[in-house]
């Protein structure tokens, strides 16, 4: 309105032109909107992608449109002539850019689990495009200023919740700083971002290049047939036909070193796996990452804090450095004196066995695996036939969240699906009421990010009518010539984490976005996840989907007893390098003066030496070049988290098994007041309102075994 203001104003003969080009940017617009998929509200159920639709060509058109129209709103809010309130402002904001979430939904799903050389050079290009466009919204004074001059008094519920969200977003931003440090801020962003996208595309080119060839069968003695043939198959696929590949996951650990009887084929891919990303070659993410972290830092001091981490955590459950370390310390301890015992028993038995040599860390898996043996008659061997992909997924997650919630779910072929390894259903609440559609991504493949995830392709919204749209992708191997898919039960446990998270999402029962389902601090969205890990083992969960693959036989009672007695086995080496990491993380991010900072690996060590945590049997969980959780995950100076939301689940499993364990009852309580609820409430207040009382760490060091239960 106001270009055609200043064009009447002109001559009729300019007039006439400009009216001509804007009915003609008019017809284009309208057009880019008519035929681009992403730009029109799905017509599938709950505005499903349209995945049959969808191409490549569409995004950029999407994005610019989108763009545009999300600029033409903001201007309106922060220039809107009426008194400030919380429909013309803060709900306007909330409502705004649709266009835009909708296509970069569908985008970063797809750059996260089917990328392509032209996906990854549209993700590069538009990374600081999109850094700059946040920017221009939260380093809007004007928009600030609009928020700032509402009564939050006056306000109830999520719209008081909403209006709190937005004055904490902008002010976290740096909409109090002055001009000049507002543009220094935007150099910033938009260099990190575009920093984030490199490096996340090159750990991709890492984690490829990284898989390991073999020539010889015997070089990989131990392994099952079904393992012998995908590996075979991944070495035809990638053009060496008649040898053997083996591709990394994203962890320093790879999944088959406990079964490879062969040392030097273990050293060879740990080391594969070790050093994937520090090769001198275009996977090589140093350079990348040190820059990111001194990025970072000139961020949090621009915001007038001392470190990234003091930054980051302002809005986080810990809310402080100090109290996350705190946590991380007084589980580091008992953590490291348990591994140091477990590394102990490990050596003990080489030097029976005549290794003559010291324990690494390729040869910890291959040999706790038989000290389990020997500690518990227990195997991998003994329990993967019991665990095939689709029971676990239908008979052991689907049949908890009926026996648990009385959800249901109906799979639906009539949806298009991003890759034909999707599957795709209907989920249904107690009432037989239709809730969400969710998709299922279970297959690894070398276009895929590494790791297991859930996102949302629509978000639950009662205010945009949205039900929410989500998905879960794993990395499971593929099974080959219609054999079945055995997973460890390591795989399991993972199935019923990220299955914990789509629940938090399907329950989501907001009536904003910003507010609903699993928008909520990091250090809280892992505690809804990992609680539903439990139901994995629950008695009457585990005898209905635990059934041998060839003889359909029930999981044995003496079996599952054994898996039980277990179940804190090895949880010495496991906590350790999940503290290193988390350790590590806080160490790159809690830097406060730049020439602090160090080469990579040298910086690496001397943190983990710092704070008691090199061990050199255990390697961290993820070693600093490909640690994606905080280089490109979202998760920087976060993931203390997991630890953080253990605690949570530990207290609240207390809970659950002092009053009967995970009943109908005690998992609808659970429903009320953490799953249905988003961060439309006070967190802390939830949690209490739940079990009672604060979160305490005695749970967290019993149930692990650090302590005496």
């Amino acid at each position: 309105m106001q270009i055609f203001s200043r064009i009447i104003m002109a001559s009729s003969m300019i007039v006439c032109i400009a009216l001509s080009q804007v009915q003609t940017l008019y017809a284009q617009n309208k057009s880019i909107k008519m035929t681009n998929p992403l730009l029109q509200k799905s017509t599938l159920q709950y505005q499903a992608p349209p995945f049959n639709l969808i191409k490549d060509e569409h995004f950029k058109p999407a994005f610019e449109y989108g763009l545009k129209i999300h600029d033409e709103e903001i201007e309106k809010i922060a220039n809107n002539p009426a008194q400030p309130t919380f429909q013309n402002t803060v709900l306007a904001l909330e409502t705004s850019g649709l266009d835009l979430t909708r296509a970069t939904g569908v985008f970063y799903n797809l750059t996260g689990s089917n990328t392509n050389p032209t996906l990854q050079a549209i993700e590069e290009e538009y990374a600081p495009i999109f850094s700059a466009h946040n920017d221009k919204i939260y380093l809007n004074s004007k928009i600030y200023n609009r928020i700032k001059a509402l009564d939050v008094a006056t306000l109830k519920g999520e719209d008081k919740k909403l209006t709190e969200y937005y004055l904490q977003q902008f002010e976290l931003a740096g909409a109090n700083l002055s001009p000049a440090d507002k543009e220094k801020m935007k150099k910033i962003n938009e260099e990190l971002a575009s920093l984030s996208t490199l490096y996340s595309n090159k750990l991709l080119i890492a984690r490829k290049n990284g898989a390991v060839l073999f020539d010889n069968a015997n070089d990989l003695a131990g392994l099952s047939i079904d393992e012998m043939a995908s590996a075979q198959a991944q070495a035809k696929e990638a053009g060496q036909e008649g040898k053997y590949l083996i591709g990394l996951l994203n962890t320093t650990q790879q999944p088959l070193l406990p079964s490879l009887t062969n040392r030097a084929t273990r050293e060879k891919i740990f080391k594969a796996s070790w050093n994937r990303a520090e090769r001198n070659d275009e996977g090589d993410t140093r350079e990348v990452l040190e820059k990111m972290a001194r990025l970072r830092l000139q961020k949090a001091q621009l915001m007038g804090k001392k470190s990234f981490a003091e930054w980051r955590l302002q809005d986080q459950m810990a809310q402080k450095l100090e109290a996350a370390m705190d946590l991380l310390s007084k589980i580091a301890k008992p953590a490291v004196a348990k591994a140091q015992e477990e590394a102990k028993a490990i050596q003990d038995l080489i030097d029976v066995q005549n290794g003559r040599f010291k324990l690494e860390p390729w040869d910890w898996d291959f040999y706790s695996e038989q000290v389990r043996k020997a500690k518990y008659d227990l195997d991998e061997s003994q329990i993967k036939p019991y665990f095939e992909i689709t029971n676990v997924l239908e008979k052991g997650v689907f049949f908890a969240a009926k026996q648990m919630y009385g959800i249901t779910f109906k799979e639906r072929k009539d949806l298009p699906v991003y890759h034909p390894d999707v599957v795709v259903y209907e989920v249904f609440d107690n009432d037989g009421t239709s809730i969400a559609i969710y998709y299922l991504d279970f297959y690894t493949r070398d276009n895929k990010n590494g790791g297991a995830w859930m996102n949302n392709f629509v978000s639950q919204s009662h205010y945009l009518k949205q039900k929410p749209v989500i998905v879960n992708v794993y990395n499971f191997a593929k099974p080959i010539n219609g054999n079945p898919s055995l997973v460890s039960f390591d795989d399991v446990t993972t199935m019923f984490h990220e299955f914990g998270h789509t629940l938090h999402g399907l329950f989501a029962n907001q009536n904003y976005v910003s507010l609903s389902g699993t928008s909520v601090p990091r250090d809280y969205v892992e505690f809804p996840s990992q609680i539903n890990e439990h139901a994995a083992l629950d008695p009457t969960v585990l005898k209905n989907y635990a059934l041998h693959y060839q003889t359909k036989e029930v999981i044995p009672q003496a079996l599952i007893d054994k898996i039980k007695k277990a179940e804190t086995f090895n949880k010495g080496y496991q906590l350790t390098e999940l503290l290193a990491a988390s350790t590590l993380d806080m160490a790159w991010h809690s830097v406060e003066q730049e020439s602090d900072f160090k080469p990579t690996l040298a910086f690496e060590n001397e943190a983990l030496q710092k704070y008691g945590l090199l061990v050199n049997e255990v390697p961290t969980r993820y070693h600093t070049p490909y640690f994606a959780h905080i280089w490109s995950g979202g998760y920087s100076a976060g993931y203390y988290a997991y630890t953080w939301s253990k605690t949570l689940d530990y207290n609240a499993f207390d809970w659950m098994e002092a009053n009967g364990g995970m009943t109908r009852a005690n998992c609808e309580h659970f429903r009320k007041y953490i799953l249905s609820v988003g961060n439309s409430v006070d967190l802390n207040k939830a949690f209490k309102d739940f079990i009672g009382h604060d979160m305490q760490i005695e749970p967290y060091l019993r149930n692990s075994g650090l302590s005496e239960k």
